[in-house]
């Protein structure tokens, strides 16, 4: 892990990775620059632990560029993925208020650049500026809905549900339209896809290749998917 403080980061400027984060999207520029001087930037290869499970969290963590997955480990060493973060999520929200031990591990899932800001820097900010409290309770509130509905569609014994379910999520967030569909770049590998949704490796590969013989999608490779019938693969989540 490499670490730097810079007051005013060009970093930031140039990629202006606050910007991107909807907590902080009311801000002026003045004021994003005042954000910016208290950053700590951090870089992790891929691999490479960003967060223990079971750690005091330091403050707010934002992911500038790349994706991290956040999962748990069951006794057994099984593990179990919960979220997929990348460019403008952030993680740790639950130690802004209080310190406490972290519920899950994250992990980056290739080159991966965050930015931290510190507890005590963060509450002066909603201090200064009480909509930055506001924007990111209705973010919260927002991935708890998400969250809500995936469990709801976890929960279902129809394996086409979920995988459809997640491809959907992956489409919203690393999709990019072309003339042929929607073509997603994969964050999980096969394995990974299938820790996303508790099934076998096995059953999210099948289940890949049925969709495809039925037009649903097209693999390209083995971490690209194109949408071909998107209401279709709605029609499976009814």
């Amino acid at each position: 892990m490499a670490e730097l403080r810079v007051p005013n980061c060009r970093h930031c400027q140039h990629q202006l990775c606050t910007k991107r984060v909807p907590i902080f999207s009311t801000l002026g520029d003045d004021e994003l620059s005042q954000l910016v001087s208290l950053i700590i930037h951090r870089t992790y290869a891929k691999g490479e632990t960003i967060l223990t499970e079971g750690e005091n969290g330091q403050g707010l963590t934002i992911v500038n560029h790349g994706s991290v997955k956040a999962f748990r480990s069951s006794a057994e060493g099984k593990e179990q993925i919960l979220y997929i973060f990348s460019a403008g999520d952030f993680f740790g929200e639950m130690n802004l208020l209080r310190e406490q031990e972290a519920r899950y591990s994250v992990e980056a899932l290739e080159p991966v650049g965050v930015c931290v800001v510190h507890r005590d820097d963060f509450r002066q900010l909603v201090r200064e500026y009480p909509e930055i409290g506001l924007k990111a309770m209705e973010e919260l509130s927002q991935r708890l809905d998400r969250m809500e509905t995936m469990v709801q569609n976890l929960s279902s014994a129809d394996i086409e549900v979920r995988v459809g379910m997640m491809l959907l999520e992956f489409a919203r967030k690393y999709g990019q339209d072309t003339p042929q569909g929607r073509l997603v770049n994969l964050p999980l590998s096969r394995e990974g896809m299938a820790s996303y949704i508790g099934v076998a490796r096995e059953t999210v590969s099948r289940k890949l290749g049925q969709m495809q013989d039925e037009g649903m999608i097209g693999l390209v490779g083995t971490r690209k998917v194109l949408i071909l019938d998107e209401k279709a693969l709605l029609g499976s989540l009814d």
